[in-house]
């Protein structure tokens, strides 16, 4: 049932989060359709990026805090009906975990439509999307003189395009109550402007293109999901399974995201190279009468293993007559 994957994500991210990241305020959020691999099924039809066209798939949900990188979010058992109110039930599942409502939240066009932009106002929270560029739109811009453009540097590493003019002004949108703030931006790698929405009118034009450019490690974090952790090779047609699935990533997630946190030096290492380097490493295993002793195999990087001292306090293993765990480097 899906309740049992939320009951285990709240347990599991109320625990990580005052250890991976006890002052989050900022999330990305993101869709990623899980490809069905199989016989003609009821599931819907969505964009699938690497196949560059529709398939069959199961839609997932994920969320990711901003500064960490850990994947604090998912949930796999959407229809196209429930995707609307998705960003939503996030803000709600935070909430309820730490008593206060996200401060950001960063997104693209897809994930919540201009009424639920509206909610997320109302509440207090900050957001930066994008809108989808209409010809009108399109033609209006163009029109402009360019007196009327700003220009700014955008210096964040490792940035190919700096140099960026935008236009800043007051928009209203169809289910939005109020107005909103667009950003009109060239100068991305783009043919075509990019429209940046938000309903903070307090920070510079600059400051919020920023914040959205730090989106895209959701879709590093998705994309690692997808190459290491082969949630693209789940071929379930039963939601609930894939919810499943998706759910026990995030715990993997966070398990690597700890881990990296403890060795110095690979803080910002992706699980694959952790995995590589300090998982994956062979030994032996022997158990004695009053302890369980692990001996690592000689490798390069036993020395920041030592040095992270992730055997103290020695650890009691409970159905192994409470023996205690020491690890021996060669």
């Amino acid at each position: 049932m899906r309740d049992h994957q939320q009951k285990l994500l709240s347990g599991w991210i109320g625990a990580v989060a005052p250890v991976l990241f006890p002052h989050a305020n900022t999330f990305s959020l993101d869709f990623h359709p899980i490809p069905f691999r199989g016989d003609a099924t009821g599931l819907d039809q969505h964009y699938l990026p690497r196949r560059g066209k529709a398939g069959t798939s199961v839609l997932s949900f994920f969320a990711q805090e901003h500064d960490s990188q850990v994947v604090c979010y998912a949930n796999a058992n959407l229809t196209r009906r429930d995707q609307a109110g998705e960003a939503l039930q996030f803000v709600e599942f935070w909430q309820e975990i730490t008593g206060v409502h996200p401060q950001w939240l960063y997104f693209d066009s897809k994930v919540v439509p201009y009424p639920e932009l509206a909610q997320l106002n109302q509440r207090g929270i900050w957001f930066v999307t994008i809108r989808r560029r209409g010809a009108a739109i399109l033609r209006r811009l163009s029109a402009l003189p360019a007196s009327q453009w700003r220009q700014a540097v955008i210096d964040t590493p490792p940035r190919r395009h700096q140099r960026i003019r935008y236009l800043d002004e007051t928009v209203q949108l169809p289910g939005y109550k109020g107005s909103l703030r667009q950003l009109a931006v060239t100068g991305l790698g783009r043919e075509h402007p990019t429209l940046f929405l938000s309903n903070n009118v307090k920070e510079s034009a600059r400051a919020l293109i920023v914040r959205y450019a730090g989106r895209n490690r959701v879709e590093d974090g998705l994309g690692i999901s997808v190459n290491f952790f082969h949630v693209d090779c789940l071929a379930s047609e039963v939601r609930l399974n894939v919810d499943l699935d998706t759910t026990m990533t995030v715990l993997a997630n966070g398990c690597y995201r700890w881990l990296a946190r403890q060795l110095r030096g690979f803080d910002t290492a992706a699980p694959k190279q952790l995995y590589r380097k300090f998982v994956e490493t062979g030994g032996v295993v022997e158990i004695q009468p009053e302890r369980i002793v692990v001996h690592f195999d000689k490798r390069c990087h036993n020395p920041i293993l030592r040095e992270a001292a992730l055997d103290q306090p020695r650890q009691a293993i409970p159905w192994l007559r409470n023996l205690p765990v020491i690890f021996q480097y060669p």
